[in-house]
C-alpha cells in the first residue's frame, strides 16, 4: 500500500510531553496497523522528534487571566488556530482527529466538527480538564485514562470508554522488570522527579528530609534525584554533606528505566506519571502539583493510593519532617513496599494504546 493510499489519522497534542508521549504511543501503534499519521500541534514541540508523516503547527493559547483583555487574546489566538486547522483538515482529508488535551487541541477538534470529520478525545487524567470540558460535547467518542472520571454529565458519560493512558514503548520494556524487594540491610534505591513545574520543592524537601533520617538508614540510601539546572549544585552539596550516595541531573532521558531500577519513587502525579508509575509497578510517594483549577493530579494521585500503591501528600503537608517519617516507615517494611510495587501494577494499564487505536479505527471506520 503506497503511503498516499494509507489512511490518515490527524491527533492533536499540546507541546508538553504529558500531552506528546501518549500520542506518540498511539502513533506507534497505529503505523503498526498500516495507518498514517499527522500530528497538530504548537510551537513548543517543534524540536520533538515524532512519528508523524508531517507536524502542523496551529496557532493556540492558554487562558491565563479572567480579565476582558487576557481573555480576548486568547480568544483571538483560538479562533485564528481553528480557520489555520480548518484548512489543514481540509487539504489532508483525515479519518479522524484525536485529541490529548490542552487548549493546543481546540483548533483542530473544532475544526473537525465544523468539517464533519470524526473526533476522539482522550482524556488522561481522573478530572476532565477546562479544555477538554470544552470540547466534550462537540466529540464523537472520549477516550478515559482512568476507569472513573470525576464531575461529568450523563450526555458526556455516554460517550466515555476505559482505555487507560499510552504509555511509551520504553515504559512497556521497563514494565518487563521484576521488583526487587529490598533486603532489610541493603541498597535502598530512592527515584526523586518533579517535572518543570515539580522540581523545586523536591530540590528543598528531599535533602533535608533524608538528613532527619537515622544515620544507618542514610548510610543504605542511594538517591537519584532531577533537578532544575540552577538546583543541582545545591542539591548534590546536601547530599555530599551528609554522606549520601547520590547522581542528580536536569533530565533524564531514560526516565522509565531508572523508575524500574527504584525501590520506591518520590514525584509529582500528572497523569504520565501515574501511568508510569503503575504500568511499571512501582511504590510511590505522591505530592500533586497545588492551585490547579481542577485538581486533577490530586484526584491521579488518589487512584493509586486507593489501589493501595502510593501514599499521597498534599504540597502543604510535604514537610521534611513528614517525609522522614513516611521514609522511616517504608524502609522498615520491605514487604510493604512489594505489596505496594503489585498494587501499583494492578491499577496499570499496559495496552492502553492498543485499546484506544481499537477506538479510534473503530470510530473512523477504517
Amino acid at each position: 500500500m503506497s503511503v498516499s493510499d494509507r489512511k490518515l489519522v490527524l491527533l492533536a497534542a499540546g507541546g508538553t510531553g504529558g500531552h506528546l508521549f501518549p500520542a506518540e504511543s498511539l502513533a506507534v501503534v497505529l503505523n503498526k496497523r498500516g495507518v498514517a499519521v499527522d500530528l497538530a500541534t504548537d510551537v513548543r514541540a517543534a524540536h520533538f522528534e515524532f512519528p508523524a508523516r508531517d507536524v502542523h503547527l496551529i496557532p493556540s493559547a492558554t487562558v491565563r487571566g479572567r480579565d476582558p483583555l487576557s481573555l480576548a487574546r486568547t480568544a483571538l489566538m483560538l479562533g485564528r488556530g481553528t480557520l489555520k486547522a480548518f484548512g489543514i483538515i481540509g487539504r489532508i482529508r483525515p479519518s479522524v482527529v484525536v485529541g490529548f488535551g490542552g487548549y493546543p487541541t481546540v483548533p483542530p477538534l473544532i475544526a473537525a466538527s465544523w468539517r464533519g470529520v470524526p473526533t476522539v478525545l482522550h482524556e488522561q487524567n481522573g478530572v476532565m480538564g477546562r479544555a477538554n470540558r470544552l470540547l466534550a460535547s462537540r466529540v464523537t467518542a472520549i477516550a478515559t485514562g482512568f476507569r472513573a472520571l470525576a464531575k461529568v454529565d450523563d450526555a458526556v458519560r455516554a460517550k466515555m470508554t476505559f482505555t487507560g493512558n499510552p504509555v511509551r514503548p520504553l515504559v512497556i520494556e521497563a514494565a518487563k522488570v521484576p521488583y526487587d524487594t529490598p533486603r532489610a540491610d541493603g541498597t535502598l534505591r530512592l527515584l526523586v522527579f518533579g517535572g518543570s513545574q515539580g522540581a523545586r520543592v523536591m530540590s528543598d524537601i528531599v535533602p533535608p528530609a533524608i538528613e532527619k533520617l537515622d544515620a544507618g538508614l542514610r548510610a543504605r540510601l542511594h538517591v537519584v534525584q532531577q533537578a532544575r539546572p540552577e538546583d543541582i549544585d545545591a542539591v548534590s552539596a546536601h547530599y555530599e554533606k551528609i554522606g549520601v550516595a547520590h547522581s542528580c541531573a536536569a533530565f533524564f532521558s531514560d526516565l522509565p528505566v531508572r523508575m524500574a531500577a527504584a525501590h520506591l519513587v518520590v514525584s509529582r502525579s500528572g497523569a504520565s506519571t501515574v501511568a508510569e508509575l503503575s504500568a511499571i509497578g512501582r511504590p510511590g510517594i505522591l505530592v500533586p502539583l497545588p492551585h490547579a483549577l481542577d485538581q486533577d493530579q490530586f484526584a491521579n494521585a488518589g487512584v493509586l493510593q486507593d489501589a493501595g500503591g502510593a501514599v499521597r501528600i498534599v504540597q502543604a503537608d510535604f514537610t521534611p519532617e513528614r517525609l522522614a517519617r513516611e521514609l522511616t516507615a517504608l524502609a522498615a517494611e520491605p514487604a510493604r513496599l512489594a505489596t505496594m510495587a503489585a498494587a501499583a501494577k494492578s491499577a496499570g494499564t499496559i495496552d492502553a494504546a492498543e485499546r484506544l487505536a481499537d477506538l479510534v479505527m473503530k470510530t473512523a471506520r477504517i
